[in-house]
């Protein structure tokens, strides 16, 4: 049973050592805003931060992540690059069904923490690899855009 250092927290997670990550938060842990997608890191709906970087749970064991810190979309907002994309998501209507919204928050708050200001290209590169089946991609753009304004 490996222990995770989680959303700020220590937490012994009763699952074998090569268990995907996404499993244990969704089922071990009870932490269900990271979404089960595609199962093979194409689709975004399951990125969680580890030690800052934008991470697909579901092919990421738990193995590879003892001794890292992990931040789920339960914890973002208590980061202000991560409150700041909630709210401009908010702001600009981003969600439709808002299924891929959590990975896609994850995806946009760890761009920004990399590049206070992203360009088009650069929000089309890191964003590439999150899908959403709604189509809101000019709307996931400018979003990113204003939240790193507001954080300028």
């Amino acid at each position: 049973m490996p222990t995770l250092h989680i959303n700020g927290k220590d937490t012994l997670v009763d699952a074998d050592a090569n268990t995907p990550m996404l499993w244990a938060l969704r089922d071990t842990l009870g932490l269900s805003g990271t979404k089960f997608g595609c199962g093979a890191a194409l689709c975004g709906a399951c990125t969680v931060h580890v030690d800052g970087v934008a991470t697909r749970s579901c092919v990421t064991p738990l193995s590879a992540v003892v001794g890292k810190k992990i931040t789920t979309i339960e914890a973002i907002a208590s980061d202000k690059v991560g409150l700041a994309v909630q709210n401009a998501w908010i702001a600009h209507d981003v969600a439709q069904c808002g299924y891929c919204q959590s990975g896609q928050v994850m995806s946009a708050t760890a761009l920004i923490k990399g590049n206070a200001k992203p360009s088009d290209a650069d929000i089309d590169e890191a964003m590439a690899g999150n899908i959403c089946r709604c189509g809101t991609y000019a709307r996931v753009r400018s979003a990113i855009h204003a939240a790193a304004a507001s954080l300028a």
